[in-house]
């Protein structure tokens, strides 16, 4: 009988660390962009990773540029280190569409390098309905210049003369094209900015169409003030691979220690009654 549960009880256990790993490995693949923005310009290095869960999973990167095909990280394009996909040097070619391969689902992020003298700096992940963003208006000339003019939609919203304009509470109504001007260096491309709803748990999007004057990526956001704020995407996920792994923690200790009470109650001898007949002689004697 011993013998039976030692079985059954590894068997639970391996079967339960399978289970984990099979959950984890149906985790959302995100792909991050470092810097975290969707716009740059000619001659700057960008690093694009898969990460899963804040760790990098090593999948690799694919592209569909505005011109040429779609190829993947190495190829004609980019240096894959092992966990990342560098890009050196970038080039107005390499405006283009980003993902991660993950099995049927890509996640895509629309990145814009121009050759131009001013960029709009926002973060390329999704943007949380009720968070703050904080958008960005640069230019390659005079970085100390910082007045700039910003647009939604192709209307001007109003002028800073910090060069950063902060969208308090992001809502749907907030969802549009953005893009801002210097006064003198003239206008950045345009930059799409999604908002999504603070209860979903995933976003899922296919390739876009391509623009040559205009971007489509997902942004993500900064907490507001509030104590209340809304949790964003990768907490609800860290959440739930915080569940998986002390349910699988509680599992093998519960086989361990179910394992160790069985050998600490067990006889080690057994009891047969020839024994049992010798004690009652002896008792008599």
């Amino acid at each position: 009988m011993e013998k039976d549960f030692n079985t059954h009880s590894v068997f639970l256990c391996v079967s339960v660390l399978f289970i984990s790993r099979v959950a984890a490995g149906q985790s959302p693949v995100s792909l991050i962009v470092r810097p975290n923005r969707s716009q740059f310009f000619e001659y700057e290095s960008v690093s694009l990773s898969c990460e899963v869960l804040g760790g990098s999973t090593g999948r690799r990167v694919e592209r569909n540029p505005t011109s040429g095909k779609l190829t993947e990280c190495g190829d004609r394009w980019g240096k894959f280190n092992g966990t990342s996909c560098i890009i050196s040097s970038t080039k107005s070619t390499d405006s283009g569409v980003y993902w991660c391969v993950s099995g049927k689902h890509k996640n895509t992020v629309n990145i814009t390098v121009t050759d131009g003298h001013v960029i709009l700096e926002s973060p390329a992940l999704p943007v949380t309905e009720g968070f703050n963003v904080t958008l960005k208006c640069r230019n390659k000339t005079n970085p100390s210049d910082l007045t700039a003019d910003f647009y939604k939609d192709g209307s001007l919203i109003r002028t800073e003369s910090t060069g950063e304009m902060t969208i308090p509470a992001v809502s749907q109504s907030d969802e549009g094209l953005y893009s801002c001007r210097h006064p003198e260096l003239g206008r950045s491309p345009e930059s799409w900015m999604t908002v999504t709803a603070s209860t979903s748990s995933t976003h899922s999007s296919s390739i876009p169409s391509l623009a040559p004057s205009s971007s489509k990526p997902s942004l993500s956001s900064t907490p507001p003030s509030s104590t209340s704020s809304p949790l964003l995407l990768p907490l609800s996920l860290s959440g739930v691979a915080g569940l998986i792994i002390s349910l699988t923690i509680l599992l093998l200790m519960f086989c361990y220690r179910k394992r160790t009470k069985e050998e600490e109650t067990s006889d080690p001898r057994e009891v047969t009654y020839a024994d049992v007949r010798i004690k009652q002689d002896q008792e008599h004697r």
